[in-house]
């Protein structure tokens, strides 16, 4: 999420909430399709940034994993620590350095993130997940099939959802931070007809 787009999600928040349970449905499926490929429940921490009101904490709290929540937005994150127990929620912006020691987590999530962001602030996110994380980064976000709904939502959010969706992979690859990659290796798993 942008500086600028914190304003609207806190404005959206309440409305954002009313899909918690739909969105926890959504994950829960995901995780299961992707266990062959990664195993979450073989990790014991996660980072979850920009978290939103919560619902993937909240699975991932439910399959046993120690979580954390960071996310800009107070009224998103008002409404995470609402819906959610046993996780840290914390009010943060991965656009900043996060107030995490190196290699703090063994897994990071961001969900439906990178799009929203131009490609400067991409960069930015991935390099500090990168710093904190031990094992693996996991970018969750569209593809490049969309509905015309998700797209209309997109230009009026005015991030740069229509060019992340074209250079996401090579974007991640090309990556550099202290003068080495930001990862090892980038692998692409559709999860779905739109997302991947």
């Amino acid at each position: 999420m942008s500086k600028d787009s914190t304003f609207l999600f806190n404005a959206i928040a309440p409305i954002y909430g009313l899909f918690f349970r739909m969105q926890k449905k959504l994950y829960r499926r995901v995780i299961n399709q992707v266990v062959n490929d990664i195993d979450l429940k073989s990790y014991k921490n996660i980072l979850d940034v920009g978290c939103g009101t919560g619902a993937l904490c909240s699975v991932l709290v439910e399959n046993g994993l120690s979580v954390t929540g960071v996310e800009p937005a107070e009224k998103m994150l008002r409404i995470a620590k609402h819906q959610v127990k046993n996780c840290h929620f914390m009010q943060a912006s991965v656009l900043d350095s996060l107030p995490f020691e190196d290699k703090s987590f063994d897994v990071s999530i961001a969900s439906y993130v990178a799009h929203g962001l131009h490609k400067d602030d991409r960069m930015k996110m991935y390099q500090e997940m990168s710093r904190v994380t031990r094992h693996k980064v996991i970018i969750y976000d569209y593809n490049q099939n969309r509905s015309f709904l998700t797209s209309l939502i997109e230009w009026l959010e005015q991030g740069d959802y229509f060019n992340f969706i074209k250079v996401a992979k090579s974007e991640l690859q090309d990556c550099v931070s202290d003068m080495k990659k930001c990862f090892k290796e980038v692998q692409v798993i559709n999860v779905g007809s739109k997302a991947a």
